[in-house]
């Protein structure tokens, strides 16, 4: 279609803007003569460019109020979709078999086995523990959360906003929700980098003989407790990745005084992540007169800012290498395959009756029902399909214990940074919570030259010593499917994590013994480990939980110091305008560190005519996957297959901790092998569809409605800072970011200057999911077009942006309590 200015866009946008803000009713904007005197929910909702909005209310229930309110207009069908999953209701309206048509932080299991999973991991006491352990505060913005969600479903069912959401707005699935749906969802992102990772595993676990209702029968291991079979353990799949797939991660860097030349500290942060699903990042500004402003992203159904900035502080996260769960195996009393043995006492294994509401293929509704087990250190495992030795059999079964299952912190703290009033009051805030749940944080403060870096948060006690002395056989196995995961002895309470005074939660490692740097010139993180936030100060000495030092680095992180290095060494200093471009000019490491080597051995006289050919696209290309780069889909492709070479043949100066940064170096791998590998790409592009030298965009677009928009980037393996990675196969869909995309999502610039926060942001999947919504494509073509936007944060800014839109939502006290 052809491109039209952003002026030009909003103005077509504008009549649509209106018609869906103008949503007030006379019952509920204008009140009654009775209901004066009471409280009432009262909220400023102000839409700037984009469709970002801006609350501003005087009280918290009133904030909550509007944010469940935008967030409903703008994400309704995968906000409805969520609910029914967190309430473990999803056969009941899909059926059985299908899958959640997202991909989300627990990966896309079968309906089935989500639902047990949400019903007794997510039940009513994990709900009543976490509303129980919530100030007044984040309470209230909970319950107006859910009161403004139901608002805009109320208005929806009344047949306001013709064609918005006509995807879901009349299903059945689609409804009110209640607190309890809020709890839900924040308790699911606690438990993304722990429980949510098993399951299906912690869905079908059942003792050896029994079949769970609707469950395939667990695998009949009869491996001896201590003689675990290695070889199936070692050849084994590794365990799902967070998320469900590699890619998921981010990019953050910091700059202090000494790196910008100009007395002030600057942040970049870039988390690649969600484009779809309940997990994709929502940007608003959420403001409270004197006593909260910030502006920044939340997951959906979340009402804070977990990623952004305000006046006095900017911060950013990247997922941690920090195992944040441990398995336990327990050793079973002879007979009782529910019963095991600790501190030479035997326990019951507590068991728990779960039914769950399943559709037919006839559309009748039949009740399903299986019996799940959770031990002293919880929920009950069925490992069977990563090993036979990992069974629940007769002598052993595995228990999982999730340190965020009982960080109910989470949010509070995060509640606590969007009121941080410094740098220093932002670390005191880290410190102090320990609560964060499974990232590192990146930040700076306002007037301060430092930056800060740390993985502190939310860590299983679980010293090298006590891995040391109590991994079982199993376990020392195990570790090679899951590096960095405490498997240890069941039978002894000395086995289990440390109890320690300093630390905030009972088994979780206190705040002195995980890493942390404040430095002047920078600091960055790009999943690696702690090891390297600043190679000039590298980071050792903290348990292997944590993560490794002394391994080999990604191609990422070796990338991102090496833009770190190339920024810093502007006489001018950093500028944002430099690390802008540098965050989105799509390089490739591989391609920097190794394409001349593979091309001076396996471009020679003699070649084949399509090797011949695929030399001469790779030898012209300019190692970048911008959209118009001819070649990069070619060499990520042929990549892919080289990876399948193992690292000690494949390079020529094999990995050195003494020069992490710089090697492994060099190919070592000789013709043949190149050829094979490449005609292996060359066959996988044919197979796509895809000419060797299609533009990366001909490969890499997303499709909104009948506009295709060309992208840039790619995956982690190729080592691209500029992330662009949909979790589906290469086919002749290409790199295609339609189904399960991944990558850059919100990124954001933030310093400042003359005392005010200044900040460019862009978020690449727009805020809406409405193909009708005005917002649903604006976001994802300023990113394809790498036009940062200057967010509007102050009052004046705000009022004079040429797209502001304004509305204020009243509602009577009543609806306070109607969502409890």
């Amino acid at each position: 279609m052809p491109s039209l200015t952003r002026g030009a866009r909003l103005l077509l946008a504008l009549p649509f803007v209106l018609a869906l803000l103008s949503c007030s009713t006379p019952s509920t904007d204008i009140q009654s003569h009775a209901d004066a005197a009471t409280p009432a929910y009262q909220v400023e909702i102000r839409r700037t460019a984009l469709g970002i909005p801006h609350l501003k209310a005087d009280d918290w229930g009133s904030l909550g109020y509007g944010y469940g309110y935008v967030q409903a207009q703008d994400n309704l069908c995968t906000m409805a979709d969520a609910f029914v999953t967190y309430r473990g209701e999803r056969s009941r309206y899909f059926g059985a078999k299908a899958r959640p048509s997202n991909d989300d932080t627990f990966g896309q299991p079968s309906n089935l086995d989500a639902d047990f999973f949400f019903r007794f991991i997510d039940d009513g006491a994990a709900v009543a523990r976490y509303r129980n352990s919530q100030t007044p505060e984040m309470r209230a913005l909970i319950d107006g959360f859910a009161s403004g969600y139901n608002r805009y479903v109320d208005e929806l069912a009344k047949g306001e906003f013709v064609g918005a959401h006509a995807a879901c707005r009349s299903a059945p699935w689609v409804g009110k929700i209640s607190t309890a749906d809020i709890y839900r969802r924040l308790y699911t992102a606690n438990l993304a980098a722990g429980a949510g990772r098993f399951v299906s595993a912690i869905a079908t676990a059942q003792p050896p003989g029994a079949t769970p209702g609707g469950a395939k029968p667990m695998a009949s291991a009869t491996s001896p407790q201590g003689s675990p079979d290695s070889q199936n353990l070692a050849s084994t799949a590794p365990l799902m990745d967070f998320g469900g797939h590699a890619g998921v991660g981010s990019n953050g860097l910091a700059f202090g005084a000494d790196a910008t030349h100009n007395g002030s500290a600057i942040l970049f942060g870039n988390p690649h992540w969600f484009w779809s699903g309940p997990a994709r990042f929502y940007q608003a500004q959420l403001t409270i007169p004197g006593k909260l402003d910030v502006s920044g992203v939340s997951f959906l159904g979340s009402p804070v800012i977990e990623i952004g900035f305000n006046r006095d502080v900017a911060w950013t996260h990247t997922v941690s290498t920090a195992s944040r769960f441990g398995l336990f195996q327990l050793s079973l009393v002879p007979g009782l395959t529910t019963s095991y043995r600790y501190d030479g006492q035997v326990e019951a294994m507590t068991p728990t009756r779960v039914t769950v509401e399943v559709r037919s293929d006839d559309g009748t509704v039949h009740p399903v029902t299986r019996t799940l087990y959770r031990s002293r250190f919880g929920p009950m495992l069925n490992l069977s399909s990563m090993s036979p030795a990992l069974a629940w059999n007769t002598q052993q079964a595995f228990a999982l214990r999730d340190i965020d299952a009982d960080n109910f912190r989470v949010f509070e703290n995060f509640l606590d940074w969007n009121q941080a009033r410094s740098l220093d009051d932002f670390i005191r805030i880290q410190k102090r919570n320990a609560a964060v749940p499974w990232v590192n944080t990146l930040a700076i403060g306002r007037g301060d030259p430092r930056v800060w870096y740390a993985d502190i948060g939310a860590i299983p006690n679980a010293p090298d010593s006590l891995v040391e002395r109590c991994t079982p056989p199993v376990g020392k196995a195990f570790a090679h499917a899951i590096p960095g995961v405490p498997v240890l002895d069941g039978t002894r309470s000395d086995c289990d994590w440390q109890l320690d005074r300093g630390a905030v939660q009972p088994g979780a490692m206190p705040v002195a013994q995980m890493p942390s740097l404040l430095r002047r010139d920078y600091v960055g993180n790009f999943n690696g480990s702690f090891w390297l936030s600043n190679p000039a100060e590298p980071l050792t000495g903290y348990a292997r939980v944590i993560g490794p030092t002394d391994a080999a680095q990604s191609l990422r992180t070796r990338l991102g110091h090496t833009i770190a290095a190339q920024l810093q060494a502007d006489p001018a200093g950093v500028s944002p305008g430099a690390l802008q471009r540098a965050a989105l000019d799509s390089r490739s490491m591989s391609a920097i560190l190794f394409k001349q080597p593979v091309l001076d051995r396996l471009c020679v006289t003699g070649n084949a005519n399509d090797l011949q050919q695929a030399c001469a696209v790779l030898a012209a290309w300019n190692d970048t996957a911008d959209a118009d780069a001819r070649g990069a889909t070619l060499w990520n492709a042929f990549w892919e297959h080289l990876r399948d070479i193992p690292a000690a043949q494949l390079y020529a100066v094999p990995f050195d901790p003494k020069q992490p940064l710089t090697t492994p170096a060099g190919i070592a791998v000789d013709h043949a092998k190149l050829a094979t590998a490449m005609q292996a790409a060359l066959a996988d592009m044919h197979n796509a569809g895809i000419a060797i030298d299609a533009p990366r965009s001909a490969a890499l677009y997303v499709q909104r409605n009948d506009e295709r928009i060309p992208l840039f980037g790619g995956c982690d393996t190729e080592g691209y800072f500029t992330a662009a990675c949909a979790q589906h196969p290469f086919d002749t869909r290409g790199d295609s970011m339609n189904v399960n995309p991944n990558g850059n999502s919100y990124l954001q610039v933030v310093r400042f200057e003359q005392g005010e926060v200044v900040a460019d942001t862009l978020l690449a999947s727009s805020e809406s999911d409405d193909p009708a919504s005005p917002h649903y494509a604006d976001g994802t073509r300023e990113y394809a077009s790498k036009h940062w936007m200057r967010v509007p944060f102050s009052e004046e800014a705000i009022a004079h942006d040429p797209a502001l839109v304004t509305q204020v939502l009243t509602a009577p006290a009543a609806d306070r309590a109607a969502a409890r």
